[in-house]
């Protein structure tokens, strides 16, 4: 099968293509689909046979969700589905499994839809096949939200071929027959029959037409939320058998440790390796040439120790004498780029809405706010740091790896390996945590490389801890400007606000020295403040020093966070209650097509069927409100604080009680989140997401910074870029789901929505705790001078 994506010459990897592969500037590029032809294998219905696309889509027509990624939707019952003559079921994941439960959900929706017996289900991981498998990328909360209806439809194309089946095997009418719970029963004489026995006549069958397929209705759901299919991997994970990128090990396995430039854009000037090669079980010492900038997805270059063991790897790389050329990021200094994002964000940027007239209506006040909030980069500090192994053999090469973006992997090492992508196999491993950071698989093409430089041999890249915090995909640092209004009712007047931020398009394309409309639309450009009559957002220029990737939930992280911080502090300027001055700011409930407030993105969904519904964002802002009691009377050095956002389909409030002692030591007695992402597949799941989202919101709001002083990160491993710990943990979390079970409205996302409210929520109890405001970010010491 000839790739859809063709790379441009042997070895090229393009910028443009590594754009398009995941968030593209303003479009996601489509290629025609291929219908592949199907085939059977007798005494089971089989999936691994081919593909087709989701059916009944217009080629000419504009595609939205899972079929307007790369590579589409898949829902051919062949490709998912294989029920062996003993009727035990194999059910194939296609997406990266990293803790938040795909492995479980996807395949969940198929055994509802097929009536399987969960207990007797097997989970498969797939490959990378994006011909075969359509989209596989796992990013953008869209997992489940995207491939539920087409997971649904191979799930009962299934049940409905074992149906005609058993029909014909008895001589009955298929309408007498029905599948239930791995049997299918003859209603009339109860005659019944297990899958395997009906299994292979079934797999000769046609797979149904789109529109004769017959769903089951909500109340029919057999598993899709109920809560009650435990984790495909939990038993593993928790008996320490489960097998992550890192745990990899291949008979003739190398060991490789690399040295790469402190310094985004450096090169290797020189290196001695003698004494290195002198370390007991060190095989070889390999320069890697250095990618120059834009450097996408390619390997930052360096010099690698190759041994027989990771350790000696380690211990041969203390002992390179390397000398660095800086390159034009020597000088990145964080303290002097904040200066500079400051005085960008003091001046206009580059429109991206307008309503109304917010500077007339800034000069007219008389009561408002001009602030400004600092964000640094935060690292993804994955526990499993970036690991992979690749073995090329005869012109082939496999790899096994942590990643989320698999068929961009493949592609990745078919262009730098200069071989064809049929000719490249990657094994899709548990992640132990990605965040955002193994959608980029540079680690992967240095194992390939290195495979390469000993004539094949599977090597093993391993990144240590300091290597993972000096060489990620940094989240954006983010100077937010907002000058807001309110009229002398106390009513909100204006609102502008200039976000100036290094964007992810600049590691595809260094020209790219602003906001792009992707990372504008994730919580600003679409900002539900429907109640502000004049709002300005605009995007000033920010050059880009380092590497910046995408981060959970991405740059709703900054946005949020002034918006919400924001709308406390012109509350407590107007003397109105926070929660009650939030839900003027978002005015009363309605639906608005995104594209009115210059959001062309909408997450790539249809505007039609998600529109931006301010009337469910005051809905979880009610909720969590009433959950946590809010506006009781609270003891000295106690506050509560609120906030609400909406990303990803999903809408999310976040109230924190916050104790605040007199040294300045900070507890979280409880949290309450609550959530309306629309019907929930895996309820479990969602809680878990939820928690883990606060959590790590706090962690990044209190502790979460990398800094760079000449060019290089100065924090260096967890005594430095810390996280949280058990003992700063809230004491309770407490998950309120909104519309759970309500199946008529769209699925919105889960994996990221969770995040941005909590750190504005955070500040904003700290404040009503204090009457001290924290507009930089981390808290770290601030509090010990309240």
């Amino acid at each position: 099968m000839n790739s859809l994506f063709r790379l441009a010459g042997d070895n090229a990897l393009p910028v443009a293509w590594a754009a398009s592969r995941n968030h593209s500037i303003d479009t996601i590029e489509n290629e025609s689909r291929r219908a592949f032809l199907l085939g059977v294998s007798t005494g089971a219905l089989v999936l691994a046979i081919g593909a087709l696309p989701l059916r009944a889509l217009a080629e000419e027509a504009k595609l939205y969700g899972g079929a307007g990624m790369p590579g589409g939707l898949q829902d051919d019952p062949r490709v998912f589905i294989a029920i062996a003559p003993d009727g035990s079921v194999t059910l194939i994941n296609i997406r990266a499994e990293m803790g938040q439960g795909v492995r479980t959900s996807m395949p969940m929706i198929i055994a509802d839809e097929l009536d399987a017996d969960w207990g007797r289900v097997t989970v498969q991981q797939a490959n990378a096949d994006e011909a075969k498998y359509g989209n596989q990328n796992t990013d953008g909360s869209r997992s489940v939200r995207q491939a539920f209806t087409s997971l649904r439809h191979a799930g009962a194309a299934a049940r409905q071929m074992l149906e005609a089946a058993a029909a014909a095997a008895w001589g009955v009418p298929v309408t007498e027959v029905k599948a239930s719970l791995h049997e299918v029963v003859d209603s009339k004489t109860g005659r019944r029959g297990g899958y395997g026995e009906f299994a292979a006549a079934a797999a000769l069958l046609p797979v149904p037409a789109a529109d004769q397929i017959k769903l089951k209705t909500p109340q029919e759901f057999r598993y899709i939320g109920k809560g009650l299919v435990g984790g495909t991997d939990n038993n593993d994970i928790v008996t320490g058998k489960a097998q992550y990128g890192i745990d990899t090990r291949l008979e003739g396995m190398l060991y490789a440790v690399i040295a790469r430039p402190p310094v985004f854009g450096g090169m290797l000037k020189s290196h001695v390796a003698t004494e290195a090669l002198k370390v007991p079980g060190v095989i070889k010492v390999a320069v890697l040439d250095s990618s120059p900038i834009p450097s996408a997805y390619m390997p930052l270059g360096g010099v690698a120790v190759i041994a027989s063991n990771t350790w000696a790897a380690i211990e041969g790389r203390k002992k390179l004498v390397i000398e660095w050329e800086g390159g034009t990021n020597a000088a990145y200094d964080s303290v002097e780029y904040h200066k500079q994002l400051s005085a960008s964000a003091a001046k206009p940027g580059e429109m991206a809405r307008n309503l109304g007239d917010v500077y007339a209506a800034l000069a007219s006040a008389e009561r408002k706010i001009a602030v400004e909030y600092y964000l640094p980069h935060l690292a993804h500090a994955t526990m499993e740091p970036p690991a992979a192994v690749a073995r090329i053999s005869d012109g082939k090469c496999a790899a096994w790896a942590c990643v989320q973006a698999p068929e961009d992997t493949r592609d990745l090492l078919a262009g730098v390996l200069g071989i064809s992508k049929e000719n490249v196999t990657v094994h899709m491993m548990l992640l132990g945590g990605g965040f955002g950071r193994k959608s980029k698989p540079d680690f992967v093409a240095e194992a390939a490389l290195l495979s390469k430089a000993v004539d094949g041999q599977p090597v093993k890249v391993t990144w240590t801890r300091e290597d993972d915090l000096a060489h990620d995909y940094f989240h954006t640092v983010s100077v937010e400007r907002i000058e807001a209004a309110i009229d002398s009712s106390g009513k909100p007047l204006a609102w502008l606000q200039r976000s100036t931020a290094p964007t992810i398009m600049s590691t595809f394309a260094p020209s790219q020295v602003r906001e792009s409309a992707m990372e504008l639309a994730l919580g600003l450009t679409n900002l539900p403040f429907f109640g502000v009559p004049n709002l300005r957002i605009e995007a000033p220029e920010a050059l880009a020093h380092t590497r910046i990737g995408w981060f959970r939930s991405v740059s709703n992280i900054p946005h949020a966070f002034a918006t919400q911080v924001a709308a406390d502090e012109l509350a407590h300027v107007a003397g109105r209650d926070p929660k009650d001055f939030l839900l003027e700011l978002i005015g009363p409930p309605q639906k608005v097509d995104p594209g009115t407030l210059g959001d062309t993105q909408n997450y790539g969904e249809d505007p039609t069927l998600y529109p931006v519904n301010s009337g469910r964002l005051r809905g979880v802002i009610e909720t969590v409100a009433k959950a946590a009691s809010w506006g009781r009377t609270m003891p000295a050095g106690s506050g509560l604080g609120i906030a609400a956002h909406y990303s990803f389909m999903t809408y999310t409030a976040v109230v924190f009680e916050v104790v605040v002692a007199a040294d300045g030591s900070l507890s979280i007695p409880r949290v309450d989140i609550a959530v309306d992402c629309g019907p929930q597949v895996n309820p479990e799941r969602v809680r878990a997401q939820m928690e883990g989202s606060v959590v790590q919101g706090i962690s990044l709001a209190l502790l979460g910074e990398i800094s760079f002083a000449k060019g290089h990160a100065v924090q260096t491993n967890f005594h430095e870029y810390e996280i949280l710990r058990f003992d700063a943990a809230p004491g309770e979390i407490h998950v309120h789901n909104v519309g759970a079970s309500d199946f008529s409205v769209q699925l919105g996302g889960v994996g990221e929505p969770g995040v941005p409210p909590v750190a504005p929520a955070l500040i904003n109890a700290i404040f009503a705790a204090t009457g001290k405001r924290i507009r930089n970010l981390p808290v770290r010491e601030q509090l010990r001078a309240v």
